[in-house]
């Protein structure tokens, strides 16, 4: 199989969180030709109604490579030249599908079994696929997580913390502004005071970081706003509880404060001829809570150019990840054989 044909395949199937129904169709498809062939069991699993995961198993699995169907917006389809494969989930994470499923294809002909692929969908808002992963394992020891991190092993990647924050108000004419009572004003108070926070750091993880994500409110130009809201993301090194009581401490009353998710910061281990790094930022790995065996997360292409307009991957570390999932996957098996 083409692992560039496929992430373009791929790519042009938009699969933007929620959406994952026809990607995942697809992949059904390919894994169920090669299972026909080779004795392996394809199945979704459903996670809520137009989405599931996609599990495909030869024997028990011993070790299972994992990554997730799902992209940020907006869509834009696939093209390539030379060096590059590029599109939406070039490298976050459909290149990293393709090339699981190659290494998959690489051990089939080589006899080895006892190995999964499983494919997840919710990975990019709310880890859904791998939440329900978790309560659905199949036995395996080691899974190999598939993210954009230039091919090298990382020693660990940062959690996240997101907020819902919302502030009232009282609606007026804006022409008369101290009849009303300004919900922008106060969020932008409010997130005056929160950026001021000092932020955790950690030795090997590095500092915490806040994004202000989104941004809303009010009705109209000539209306004092009743409501507002910001989308907060919290970057996590160690245990978020300093945080979450520090932003109890500025909102206060002052809003409303309502915790959406948290993905605990992970640290992870090394493994013999591979360079490493640091992610900083969060993966479905402890969403799996500890279900599908002992992580490790390593993929081609680099995530400074994941969920942007420049999105791609490099053909020649497609390739390469191809012969390090096969490689990983194989001396695992045999390490616990």
């Amino acid at each position: 199989m083409d692992p560039f044909a496929l992430t373009r395949s791929l790519i042009d199937i938009e699969s933007v969180t929620g959406r994952e129904k026809a990607v995942g169709e697809f992949l059904f498809a390919v894994l169920a030709r090669l299972g026909a062939d080779t004795g392996g069991v394809v199945e979704r699993m459903e996670v809520s109604p137009e989405r599931f995961n996609v599990l495909a198993t030869w024997g028990t699995p011993i070790v299972t490579l994992s990554t997730h169907m799902d992209t940020v917006p907006p869509f834009f389809a696939s093209s390539e030249d030379s060096e590059f494969v590029r599109g939406r989930g070039a490298c976050d994470a459909k290149g990293i599908i393709a090339a699981m499923v190659a290494a998959a294809e690489n051990l089939l002909a080589a006899s080895t079994r006892n190995f999964a692929l499983l494919f997840v969908v919710g990975e990019e808002k709310d880890s859904f696929g791998a939440l329900l992963a978790a309560k659905q394992s199949r036995g395996s020891k080691f899974v190999i997580n598939g993210e954009p991190t230039e091919n090298k092993l990382a020693l660990g990647s940062k959690g996240a913390l997101r907020y819902v924050l919302t502030a009232r108000g009282r609606l007026a004419h804006s022409a008369y502004p101290e009849l009303g009572e300004s919900a922008i004003e106060k969020l932008l108070d409010l997130l005056t005071d929160i950026r001021k926070l000092p932020l955790p750091q950690d030795s090997l993880l590095g500092k915490s970081t806040l994004n202000i994500g989104t941004l809303s409110g009010g009705r109209a130009p000539n209306v004092i706003a009743d409501e507002a809201h910001a989308d907060l993301m919290f970057r996590t090194v160690d245990d978020p509880e300093p945080i979450r009581a520090a932003m109890r401490a500025v909102v206060n009353g002052r809003g409303e404060l309502q915790e959406m998710l948290h993905t605990p910061a992970l640290h992870l281990e090394a493994m013999d001829g591979f360079e490493s790094m640091i992610a900083a930022y969060t993966t479905d790995i402890p969403n799996f809570e500890g279900a599908w065996g002992k992580p490790f997360l390593i993929g081609p292409g680099s995530i400074h150019v994941a969920h942007t307009a420049e999105e791609r991957i490099p053909k020649k570390q497609l390739l390469d990840a191809v012969a390090i999932y096969t490689r990983m996957a194989q001396q695992l098996i045999t390490e616990a054989l």
